[in-house]
């Protein structure tokens, strides 16, 4: 395995057992759907994972798109949500294909460590494409260049705690170590932006921007950023 479509694509211990993975989606859905302007809005979730409770998300929109890179990941959405009509479940690909102006909500998580510089200056340009007059673009879980893989095994510890799934998360670390994500992590590093670094790239993108005061998931020490069409 070298490297993250394939990684994202395969039986993985990111989450290490069902709470968390429940807890997880439960809250990043709850959290988009805040964002969600109205019961007329169209989102697009780009990069959105497993997504399980996206229900949430479409029930308070008029229409959810679900974009993820992992074959057998969008298998399983559709046939999740094959009985929602508010939910479509589609690849990257099919993405820069859709109509100018489709979204007034677009969100993407803890997916800009994963591109190069060149492939986050094209992903943002199509956003800014994409959004409809007077949207908004949330941009979550950026990684500082200070901010490493101790502060997420704290973040992470902090949050199974918290969850009840604790002694599930010390023994998904210790399998970790010997994990495809760590060697393939080692190998291909992630993207880091300082706060005025991902700023620049959003402006440069022809949007407004501003970093949230929270950080959409688990990790404070990562940045969550809001930017709209200008």
């Amino acid at each position: 395995m070298s490297d993250w479509r394939s990684f994202w694509d395969s039986e993985h211990s990111i989450y290490v057992n069902a709470r968390h993975k429940d807890v997880h989606y439960r809250e990043i859905a709850d959290q988009i759907a805040a964002f969600v302007p109205g019961p007329t809005a169209r989102v697009l979730d780009f990069g959105s994972g497993d997504a399980i409770h996206a229900d949430r998300i479409a029930a308070v929109a008029a229409e959810v798109t679900l974009a993820d890179a992992a074959p057998s990941v969008r298998s399983a959405m559709t046939a999740r949500f094959a009985g929602n009509s508010r939910i479509k479940v589609i690849a990257p690909e099919q993405v820069t294909a859709l109509p100018d102006g489709r979204f007034e909500l677009i969100v993407t998580n803890s997916v800009a460590q994963y591109l190069s510089a060149d492939e986050l200056t094209g992903l943002l340009a199509t956003f800014r494409r994409l959004l409809a007059p007077g949207g908004t673009l949330i941009f979550a879980d950026v990684v500082p260049p200070d901010v490493g893989a101790l502060s997420d095994v704290r973040a992470l510890l902090r949050y199974a705690a918290n969850h009840g799934f604790l002694l599930a998360a010390l023994v998904g670390l210790a399998k970790t170590i010997a994990s495809p994500y760590r060697k393939i992590r080692a190998t291909l590093g992630i993207a880091q932006y300082t706060e005025a670094q991902f700023m620049r790239k959003l402006a440069d993108a022809g949007f407004s921007a501003e970093r949230l005061a929270r950080n959409m998931e688990h990790n404070p020490a990562r940045m969550t950023f809001r930017g709209r069409p200008i």
